[in-house]
């Protein structure tokens, strides 16, 4: 299933999208698309009343269309987790996971304006498969029971200010947290019909040049050990957004390195999860 949150900012309400391309009301199941709703067992309460034909039609698809999660406690994003994106940024290549943090505020819809932070040079694209996750996972006993814990997948966008992030600070939350900084969306997908998360393409275009083209295979760790490994330090709740890392072709490791201008917009996408769009201003 694809589970959604449409309306203005701030006022989204939980819907569906039928195969048919029909938006359906989730009104009758959930107020919400968040946390609460993943841990009570809201997805099969959903797909029960799609089965039943409980699900109303929406109006109109022409709306905005939100972050497909309300209000994540918490952003956790894995950093140089692709070979050829830490040898553009000419970092080495981990041994362990990188982890850092991300405010949850930066969360915006998939086709939201994108501030560029005032005093920016190096604003910077990153397309990135994220996990949302569903059950509680704390002290996980394997890779494969992670992946019980997921809700579904989505796409992110982990905008970064590079300078901010490598030049102002030891640590990255600088360059990675400011406002409207991670596009998620636009949809929640669940992993029955994602299938195997190792096996999905990833593509950003900038101003209509290709800039990254991936796939999520080429992760040093992949969705279900990123998730254990976690688990054994923190611990993740439902609701939860985790960032994969990103493929190579960002601007920090071009040669020209073309950082985001106001204008500028990027496109992007993972395979089976949808697009996004972005146009970018001054902050």
């Amino acid at each position: 299933m694809k589970l959604l949150r449409v309306g203005p900012a701030g006022q989204e309400i939980p819907a569906l999208l039928a195969g048919n391309g029909r938006l359906l009301d989730l009104s009758p199941v959930t107020g919400e698309i968040d946390g609460r709703f993943l841990a009570d067992g809201g997805v099969a309460r959903v797909r029960s009343a799609l089965e039943q034909g409980r699900l109303p039609e929406l109006a109109s698809t022409d709306r905005r269309i939100g972050a497909p999660v309300a209000r994540p406690g918490k952003v956790v994003c894995i950093g140089l987790n692709y070979r050829d994106h830490a040898r553009e940024t000419n970092a080495a290549v981990p041994t362990r996971p990188v982890v850092f943090m991300k405010d949850p505020s930066t969360v915006v819809g998939p086709y939201d304006q994108v501030l560029i932070p005032r005093g920016s040079v190096k604003t910077d694209w990153e397309v990135e498969l994220a996990v949302v996750i569903g059950r509680r996972a704390r002290y996980l006993d394997s890779p494969e029971e992670a992946l019980t814990c997921v809700a579904g997948y989505t796409i992110s966008n982990d905008v970064s200010e590079r300078e901010f992030q490598l030049e102002y600070s030891g640590r990255w939350d600088l360059g990675k947290s400011c406002e409207t900084f991670n596009p998620l969306g636009p949809w929640l997908v669940t992993p029955d019909e994602v299938g195997d998360p190792q096996k999905l393409q990833l593509t950003i275009r900038v101003n209509g040049t290709p800039r990254q083209h991936g796939t999520t295979g080429d992760m040093i760790f992949g969705v279900a050990h990123l998730l254990w490994y976690l688990s054994q330090y923190l611990v993740l709740e439902p609701g939860d957004v985790v960032n994969t890392g990103t493929p190579a072709g960002v601007a920090l490791g071009l040669p020209d390195q073309p950082y985001l201008r106001p204008g500028d917009t990027v496109v992007l996408g993972v395979d089976g999860l949808g697009s996004q769009r972005q146009t970018f201003a001054a902050a």
